[in-house]
């Protein structure tokens, strides 16, 4: 596992072994211990991607009919905030939601990639909470608004390399308080994570460190001041932030 650190003002990557961080120094490697250091999102994405409506069961609960191609938004890398970091419910919102997410972080520039070489481009997965204003998002009737506050973005704790992990079918899940709210399946996407690359880099060219945030499943709710919220996602890891009132 990747991920970034800050020690005092330095802040650094390094690879992630059980409690211990590995930091390359050319020929040398310092080593840490997690709890000396501050965990910082592990991606400084230029864009984030995020698809709408892409699991089945998701689409069930809302009575919704599948889309016939992915729906497609942007978040700001400015929302971005990492593992333990405060989520800040603002002020103009009186319903903010949690959306448990598998995020795909790119390796390297790309365009038009077709699905069968979408592995190509995969640099690894993390934990993503597409937090949104659902009452801003009904009033506007656009998404962008909602999704784009500051700290609406939580990624992490670390990125997983695609060649260890096998995420086809991973559990993806939910907990505000401790309690399940979000319990699926990556295989209960509608369009797969290959589909979701050749479609959006047909539009926009992807850049080295950015994210697509590939969905939701069922059991998206609301959180209030105070609350924890943990997205767990298997064999990738468990993103916990709280809420806290602006």
């Amino acid at each position: 596992m990747m991920g970034r650190f800050r020690l005092d003002d330095e802040v650094f990557a390094g690879t992630v072994k059980g409690d211990r961080v590995i930091v390359e120094q050319g020929l040398y490697c310092d080593t840490y211990t997690l709890d000396e250091l501050e965990t910082l999102p592990p991606v400084t994405p230029g864009k984030i991607v995020c698809v709408g409506l892409n699991y089945i069961d998701h689409a069930r609960e809302l009575d919704m009919e599948l889309p016939g191609c992915p729906i497609i938004f942007l978040k700001p890398p400015s929302a971005v905030i990492g593992h333990r970091d405060m989520i800040v419910y603002p002020p103009e919102s009186r319903h903010v939601d949690y959306e448990a997410e598998l995020a795909v972080v790119i390796g390297k520039q790309c365009k038009n990639v077709p699905a069968t070489h979408a592995g190509d481009v995969i640099l690894g997965y993390t934990c993503f909470n597409d937090v949104t204003a659902r009452d801003i998002q009904q009033e506007d009737g656009q998404w962008t608004r909602a999704k784009s506050f500051d700290t609406f973005a939580p990624v992490g704790p670390f990125v997983v390399m695609a060649e260890n992990v096998d995420i086809s079918n991973a559990y993806i899940r939910s907990r505000v308080n401790g309690r399940l709210r979000q319990d699926s399946s990556v295989d209960n996407m509608i369009f797969d994570i290959p589909a979701l690359i050749e479609f959006i880099s047909h539009i926009m060219t992807l850049e080295k460190g950015d994210v697509i945030a590939t969905g939701t499943p069922a059991g998206v709710g609301q959180l209030n001041h105070g609350d924890t919220v943990e997205i767990d996602i298997e064999g990738v890891g468990t993103l916990e932030n709280e809420v806290v009132k602006a």
